[in-house]
């Protein structure tokens, strides 16, 4: 093609060709490059809308025993959450490998452990036992390293409780103290810990995701985290638009119903508020059950419907 075809195909006019036997005038042609641009444009919006136009779905557990985990996993969950006594922070390596190897043959996915400071050493008060909780801290912690763990819930309502007469903003700097003094163990054995706020039938101190939040930002850690629990947001008038607010801190979720913390779908409680703000903030953790079960291998399965169909709804 000569130098004229090739201007007249730069600006999409006739384009001329010469040949051995003289002038010859082409019909107008398309510009194949636009032409090109234009279909890239339309796999992208085609391609693209197919990959976020899907049902957000977050991974799901259950708190429970691990010997549950079979059951679990076949009903279709990811982890299962277990408690921290499970760990045995006050035991000998070997008691606790006898656990270890119980993970192992199960094969089970374990996303966190609750309960995290027993109430036999508080955190708080006149009296608080924060160098025993240490020693027991460093030990979970070290422990849910080695199982590969990578949450350690702290809830601890009664641990963390502020006695009658004691200043709270005191027992909130003790508590803001112990955090930071485990802080760097978490991090040590790349664990995250996550603070749950409880209702205040369980604890006064944190009862909200605003409260502990503001513990997060106290201790300026990255291993010391947030966790919301619908179940506990719903108990105290909680909206959904604060998981919004904090949601850069959450790596952890839980629920159950509001009236008798029973499993999603025993009552037909609406979660999908509290979904759509996990969807929001980019929520890629997991939502664990934990529930007061009456029949656990009846009712995992139609709980765990039951929360897919509603964030299928979004």
């Amino acid at each position: 093609m000569g130098l004229k075809a090739n201007a007249a195909y730069r600006t999409g006019m006739h384009a001329v060709y010469e040949t051995d036997h003289g002038r010859r005038e082409s019909v107008l042609i398309l510009n194949d490059m636009k032409v090109f641009y234009y279909a890239i444009l339309l796999m992208c919006l085609i391609f693209g809308t197919t990959s976020f136009s899907g049902p957000y779905q977050p991974d799901f557990a259950v708190c429970t025993n691990v010997s549950d985990y079979p059951l679990l996993e076949a009903a279709g969950y990811e982890y299962v959450e277990l408690n921290v006594a499970y760990l045995m922070p006050d035991k000998s390596d070997a008691e606790f490998q006898v656990h270890l190897d119980e993970i192992k043959e199960l094969k089970a996915r374990v996303i966190s452990c609750i309960s995290f400071i027993p109430g036999s050493l508080p955190l708080t008060g006149p009296e608080p036992k924060q160098d025993e909780a240490a020693l027991w801290a460093d030990s979970a912690l070290r422990r849910a390293g080695i199982a590969g763990i990578p949450y350690i819930v702290f809830g601890s309502g009664k641990a963390r409780n502020v006695p009658e007469n004691f200043s709270k903003e005191q027992a909130i700097g003790q508590f803001v103290s112990f955090c930071k003094r485990i802080a760097p163990l978490a991090q040590k054995y790349k664990v995250t810990v996550v603070i749950e706020p409880l209702n205040r039938a369980e604890t006064n101190l944190i009862n909200s995701l605003g409260e502990g939040a503001r513990i997060v930002e106290a201790v300026d850690h990255p291993n010391v985290q947030l966790l919301c629990d619908i179940y506990h947001m719903m108990r105290e008038d909680e909206p959904p638009s604060e998981i919004v607010k904090y949601g850069k801190y959450i790596r952890h979720c839980h629920i159950a119903e509001k009236e008798e913390r029973t499993s999603p779908g025993t009552k037909g409680d609406d979660f999908t508020p509290y979904f759509k703000a996990l969807k929001q903030i980019g929520y890629k953790g997991c939502v664990s059950i934990e529930c007061n079960w009456k029949e656990i291998d009846k009712e995992i399965q139609p709980a765990l419907s039951y929360m897919r169909r509603q964030f299928e709804a979004l």
